[in-house]
């Protein structure tokens, strides 16, 4: 099926006011085109506040003033080139406040200047130190989840894979899950909306550098063994039909499901990559929303 008619309309919107092509214009430049372009939030929720992960700024949202709330660590997106709190802090407010549990948002290193592993490293830090210390967070540290869109997906694949804390759920947003980027949508969408082939190529090449092991489970999630699969969590996988990622995110979720896992894959056709951001101006990306903390709220309960 064609764009959605709010998705074309937003597709539109970015054609008409962005002069050259995302890969071409540097780090800071497509960071500073990144964060102009997301709006900010005004959705209220019982408690937000900055906490340190050791060494990895964090932020927390915390939808009641319960103090046993289960924990989504949230991994943002943005091709571990670009992103931050600030630009997934809608996102956050509002699965906290639809899922009724507290959101942990992982201010992760950023590439090129740190190249693989290590947002991959803190992402792994920040889910231990939750782990560890439930009472500054007012959480049941029996009641933990991982999520992220696009590459905070990899990144939360990966730290799931990892085994560090036991886990409940995983919430993998049109995840990034194979550096080999060779799926048939990488070419079937490679001019798709927002994010093209070019451009993902341009994120991997950042945050793998010249001599990343593109075939370490921590970077490609979709190569682990049928045996760590099996011991995964339940997890919901969102993708969208013009998108370069989709179906190397949909292979993942159908390994999961061959191993035994209980897995909701759900394909937005009509939406492209991103737009699960946008759920204060699109439908689908609203629907997205709702069905991702009914999952969260179903397994942190």
């Amino acid at each position: 099926m064609p764009l959605h008619p709010q998705a074309q309309a937003v597709a539109d919107f970015y054609a008409a006011v962005r002069t050259a092509p995302f890969e071409s214009l540097g780090v800071d430049e497509a960071r500073a085109t990144y964060a102009a372009s997301n709006a900010v939030s005004t959705e209220v929720v019982h408690e937000i506040r900055d906490v340190q992960a050791g060494s990895i700024p964090c932020r927390l949202y915390r939808p009641s003033a319960k103090t046993d709330l289960g924990l989504l660590v949230y991994f943002h997106g943005g091709g571990w080139t670009i992103g931050d709190l600030n630009s997934h802090d809608g996102v956050c407010r509002s699965l906290a406040n639809k899922s009724g549990h507290a959101v942990l948002a992982v201010d992760y290193r950023l590439a090129p200047e740190y190249i693989f592993p290590a947002a991959y490293d803190d992402c792994v830090t920040a889910v231990k130190w939750a782990h560890s210390n439930p009472a500054a967070l007012g959480i049941d540290n029996t009641r933990l989840a991982v999520g992220g869109d696009s590459a905070g997906g990899n990144l939360a694949a990966a730290v799931a894979l990892a085994e560090v804390v036991p886990l409940k759920f995983q919430m993998l947003i049109y995840p990034s899950v194979d550096m080999s980027m060779k799926s048939p949508s990488i070419d079937e969408n490679a001019h798709a909306p927002i994010l093209t082939k070019s451009v993902m190529l341009w994120f991997g090449d950042n945050y793998m550098g010249k001599n990343g092991d593109r075939t370490a489970i921590s970077a490609s999630p979709i190569l682990a063994t049928d045996g760590a699969l099996k011991r995964m969590p339940p997890a919901i996988v969102i993708t969208a039909q013009y998108d370069p990622l989709r179906d190397e995110g949909e292979a993942y979720g159908k390994r999961l499901v061959e191993n035994g896992v209980s897995v909701t894959i759900t394909r937005y056709n009509g939406a492209f990559h991103g737009f699960f951001n946008m759920h204060a101006i699109l439908d689908d990306a609203q629907s997205a929303h709702a069905q991702a903390a009914m999952l969260l709220k179903k397994y942190l309960d």
